[in-house]
């Protein structure tokens, strides 16, 4: 069992984006580059990193390129809390089967960092009006076809047991209009998929930030988080307007949105959550605002640790 100090709490590393200032893909670019964007995060008292492939693909780095990355972390006193793939789904029709090689590629190299825990899911590339948008979720993106539910299944259990070879966890992300799209839908996918090394990764701040109904976010964890086992963690306002049919949401640092974490992450410990979390945050700056969730993540977890020991 981890203490409130040394729970793996990663920071997300979208923010820095997938391209150098000149354009340079990062996975293409000098470790230098990685370096002093890791150096960013440890600056601000966060000394672990999700690498999500939507930053630097790790999958897809040679053998030497990997070295290299584990000996900037090392130089840098920083270390990897879990592994994120980001719209790259094992059932997209003109890339699944390279994501799910690169699924089995994450779930490889993980153990080597110290990792417990591969995260995936069925969201796929923004379409362009999503790309032109405020804020992505405003448009409606991709939504995942009935037909391919059963290969999902199949493919995940596959990796599941991948995982398992490896002494690690699988984690499924929650997002709208996908296989795991809502709590019942998620719930009923893993039942489905039935394996002890594949979880959920209970994303709902993907849901409470759009602009339709959604369930209330209580009733949604209440019933995901028995079966979670990592967390991308974020918030966002949301207001409906009865008289107009207008929803607005905005991201927020956790203890100021929508979602009330605090009894949220004291709920999940209660139903026996041990899993990594990775802070995320869209918009303004968003690496400022990671760094404030975790120190907010790690005091919730002292209180509510102190109270389970006395």
């Amino acid at each position: 069992m981890f203490t409130a100090e040394n729970w793996p709490i990663g920071a997300n590393m979208l923010g820095f984006g997938n391209k150098t200032s000149d354009g340079t893909p990062l996975l293409e670019a000098p470790s230098s580059v990685w370096a002093s964007q890791l150096r960013q995060v440890k600056e601000l008292g966060v000394d672990q990193v999700d690498p999500t492939d939507a930053w630097l693909p790790l999958a897809k780095l040679s053998d030497e390129r990997v070295e290299e990355f584990r000996r900037v972390l090392d130089g840098e006193g920083m270390s990897l809390s879990s592994i994120s793939m980001t719209r790259n789904s094992v059932v997209d029709v003109h890339n699944g089967e390279q994501n799910l090689a690169d699924a089995h590629r994450f779930i490889e190299l993980a153990p080597s960092f110290g990792v417990s825990l591969v995260n995936t899911g069925f969201m796929q590339a923004l379409t362009q009006k999503q790309a032109q948008a405020i804020w992505f979720w405003l448009e409606d993106g991709h939504v995942d076809d009935p037909a391919l539910r059963d290969l999902a299944i199949e493919r995940v259990r596959e990796l599941g047991d991948a995982a398992k070879a490896q002494g690690i966890q699988l984690s499924l992300e929650m997002y709208e209009d996908t296989y795991v799209g809502t709590a019942d839908e998620a719930v009923s996918f893993i039942r489905d998929v039935d394996h002890d090394s594949v979880g959920l990764n209970p994303d709902i701040g993907n849901l409470v930030r759009l602009h339709r109904e959604v369930e209330p976010w209580e009733d949604m964890f209440e019933k995901v988080l028995p079966h979670s086992n990592f967390w991308h963690i974020k918030n966002y306002t949301r207001d409906f307007d009865p008289a107009t049919g207008a929803y607005s949401s905005a991201p927020m640092p956790l203890k100021y949105g929508y979602i009330n974490y605090r009894k949220v992450i004291r709920r999940a410990l209660e139903l026996g959550y041990t899993g990594p979390f990775c802070c995320e945050h869209y918009g303004s700056d968003s690496l400022g605002v990671i760094a404030e969730n975790v120190h907010y993540i790690r005091q919730v977890l002292t209180s509510a640790l102190a109270d389970e020991a006395a």
